[in-house]
């Protein structure tokens, strides 16, 4: 594996490479976990090629603050991608990315709007501006996000589908711990205490699920079992639509750590990307 740290560097190396090698991107901000590591196995099988960028994206922070707090284990992250079958790890600077006087913005119009685009103003429209830039710097065939990120993924393949970028956007299924917590670089926030509590979200959204396939209300199921939960702040309960299945999504607040979440409500519907 290669560690490149520029983009001139980037698109010298996979050049050459194009006309005999399918290119996978999966786009990450780095503290690799599992879920992460599904994105590349995925990637791995469907391509030759697999490129992956650790960027920590600074205008999708609200504060600075939170993004001073993000995880950074850049060398962690490069053994295990290296041992995941990367070919390539894209880390570049914040000059380099966003050079002085860069101020151009995407923004996603409706798909933004509510849930995660209503708890974090702008957050969206940074992630648009940053896949865009990925998808212009490497040009890969097929670009990786998960499943638990719901939101910030039906984003992505509306920007794709609206500006004509010739890249195909698969979605990987949600990764979760044993004790059924979505994984996530935000989990190393917890105690464990507040680990115990966030696991009131993932059994919400189920409660939410079971009630649907009884033809219930999925959203007031799942509000009501948040709002018994102990040590927990709900920031929202809500469906919505990725890839043509219907999905019930829930964000809750636990000490200081934001966590996110969601489940297939559609009877039998099987995981696809």
């Amino acid at each position: 594996m290669e560690v490149i740290t520029t983009i001139a560097g980037l698109r010298e190396e996979l050049y050459p490479r194009r006309a005999h090698a399918q290119i996978a991107l999966v786009p990450t901000m780095g503290a690799l976990h599992a879920g992460h590591l599904a994105l590349i196995e995925a990637a791995r099988t469907q391509c030759e090629l697999v490129v992956i960028s650790l960027f920590v994206n600074p205008t999708q922070f609200g504060s600075a603050a939170d993004f001073d707090c993000y995880p950074r284990t850049l060398e962690r992250d490069g053994q295990a991608a290296e041992a995941a079958g990367v070919d390539y790890l894209f880390a570049p600077s914040t000059e380099e990315v966003y050079p002085a006087g860069f101020q151009t913005q995407v923004e996603v119009a409706d798909v933004s709007r509510g849930m995660e685009g209503a708890a974090r103003p702008g957050h969206f429209g940074a992630v648009a501006t940053i896949c865009l830039k990925l998808f212009n710097i490497v040009q890969p065939d097929r670009a990786y996000f998960g499943r638990k990120d719901a939101q910030q993924a039906a984003v992505v393949i509306r920007m794709v589908h609206d500006l004509d970028i010739d890249v195909d956007v698969r979605i990987v299924p949600t990764v979760r711990d044993t004790d059924g917590l979505a994984l996530s670089s935000r989990n190393v926030h917890l105690t464990q205490r507040e680990r115990q509590a966030a696991l009131a979200l993932p059994e919400a959204l189920a409660a939410g699920r079971a009630a649907h396939a009884l033809g219930g209300d999925p959203v007031g199921a799942a509000r009501e079992a948040l709002t018994e939960a102990v040590d927990v702040v709900m920031d929202y309960v809500d469906t919505m639509r990725l890839n043509g299945q219907s999905l019930l999504a829930g964000s809750i607040t636990v000490g200081s750590t934001r966590l996110i979440d969601n489940v297939i409500l559609d009877p039998g519907a099987q995981e696809v990307f």
